[in-house]
């Protein structure tokens, strides 16, 4: 008991000893390990870190065992890993660094878009949807957010107009010179359309996944967009965040997933606590 004693306040000791630089230094720590671990998760290397990890047991092991041969091999092997690391990942690190590179540093200073105005947009961009659904009529809509997008907006036509479920339907239309690209919403705005997106290079995707949902996987893999997807063969209605696709939605997920990604968090709280006695004073009208 005494000798837990002693280490809890020795720790405390250190603790209350540590200055601001070291607190930075161990919260830098601290994001960079979370961020590694995510990046492994989200690109299906996780037995490339298990033999990771191996190679640095053996390699701990082979010293305190003073296996000097072995220990010189594997210091080697580490230093050629570094290299094909670096090869064998090397779509998403570029990736990464598209994002970290095309993130909105001083968004502080741009345009603020209101709730009501992002309340408007998702409901037009719900009601379009659906009529495209059920016409099946392709579309893909992408919703900009911390991310900047300008190497897709200058590849397609610039529109800057309010986004309208009418205006979502005229440009998708078969006939229409456009209808073949990607609509990006702009700080609650229309800003292009006919744009052309980077196409998915995950390899474990489904093959009966078109070239639109590849192109809408692909621009949420190289930035934090939310990409709706309309489908022209089945009429789904496709959401793809993050590089993952949730697809098939109903008229209610697909709108309370747009409030969720899209809706600052206090608004959508307070739309949900609003709808939610909105549904039950008329149902109690009813009664």
């Amino acid at each position: 008991m005494s000798n837990f004693l002693s280490d809890m306040t020795d720790n405390l000791r250190l603790i209350l000893s540590m200055s601001f630089a070291d607190i930075v230094d161990v919260l830098l720590v601290a994001v960079a390990v979370y961020a590694a671990i995510s990046f492994i998760r989200r690109t299906n290397s996780m037995r490339v870190a298990q033999g990771i990890l191996l190679l640095l047991v053996a390699l701990w092991l082979s010293s305190i065992l003073n296996l000097t041969l072995t220990s010189f091999i594997l210091r080697q092997v580490f230093e050629i890993g570094v290299l094909a690391v670096i090869v064998l990942f090397q779509p998403e690190i570029r990736r990464v660094l598209e994002r970290v590179g095309s993130y909105r540093l001083f968004s502080l200073f741009g345009r603020n878009v209101g709730g009501q105005t992002l309340e408007r947009v998702i409901r037009q961009t719900v009601y379009a949807c659906e009529d495209m659904a059920k016409s099946r009529t392709g579309a893909l809509i992408v919703f900009e957010r911390n991310n900047r997008l300008n190497e897709a907006l200058a590849s397609g036509t610039q529109v800057d107009a309010l986004v309208s479920a009418e205006l979502l339907k005229n440009l998708f239309y078969d006939k229409s010179p456009l209808h073949d690209g990607a609509v990006i919403v702009k700080e609650g705005r229309i800003a292009a359309a006919g744009c052309m997106l980077p196409l998915s290079e995950n390899a474990n995707l489904s093959r009966d996944l078109g070239m639109r949902h590849r192109a809408g996987i692909g621009m949420s893999e190289r930035s934090d967009a939310v990409v709706v997807i309309v489908s022209e063969e089945t009429g789904g209605i496709s959401v793809a965040e993050d590089g993952l696709l949730k697809r098939h939605l109903s008229q209610d997920t697909f709108e309370d997933l747009l409030r969720r990604e899209l809706l600052p968090k206090e608004d959508t709280e307070s739309k949900g606590l609003r709808g939610w006695l909105s549904r039950t004073k008329g149902s109690n009208d009813a009664e």
